[in-house]
């Protein structure tokens, strides 16, 4: 429990990423994590039920120049794992147990946009499917992540 004048390890972090201040102290200890740092992923909405982010191209790219398909699932995992800890709540904590991605298109430059919608959200598990599109709203690949819901032991 962080009180209201030191600032979270993370706050920083949080801001960059486009986390709202909402969630800032739930995520004040924990970050948004390297990778999702790496990456360059910026959430525009998070919801359990609709969790939003953006992702760029550039950096993200594997020896043909265009997206990695790691990439792509990448941020699908990151979306998907978001939005199922947030319906998990407080002393909860959300564990990605399946992932997987089907690719339609390519994509060589610019930014991509990840919109994780949810399937089911139960008491244990949780299932999203992410789909990612370039900015003209081209599908780009289609994924779908089921998280087991648990309690943080402690």
């Amino acid at each position: 429990m962080m009180d209201n004048f030191t600032p979270a390890p993370y706050a920083a972090e949080l801001a960059a990423a486009g986390v709202p201040e909402d969630m800032h102290d739930w995520l004040g200890q924990y970050g948004v994590g390297a990778l999702v740092v790496k990456m360059g992923i910026h959430f525009l909405e998070m919801s359990p039920e609709r969790t939003v982010a953006t992702m760029p191209v550039e950096g993200n790219t594997q020896v043909a120049g265009i997206l990695h398909g790691g990439a792509h699932v990448v941020l699908a995992e990151t979306l998907g794992s978001f939005a199922a800890g947030l319906h998990a709540g407080p002393n909860r904590q959300a564990l990605g147990i399946e992932v997987g991605a089907t690719h339609h298109r390519a994509i060589s430059a610019g930014t991509v946009t990840g919109t994780c919608t949810a399937i089911h959200l139960g008491r244990t598990l949780t299932t999203h499917e992410i789909v990612i599109t370039d900015e003209h709203g081209r599908r780009l690949s289609t994924a779908r992540i089921t998280n087991l819901l648990r309690d943080i032991a402690g």
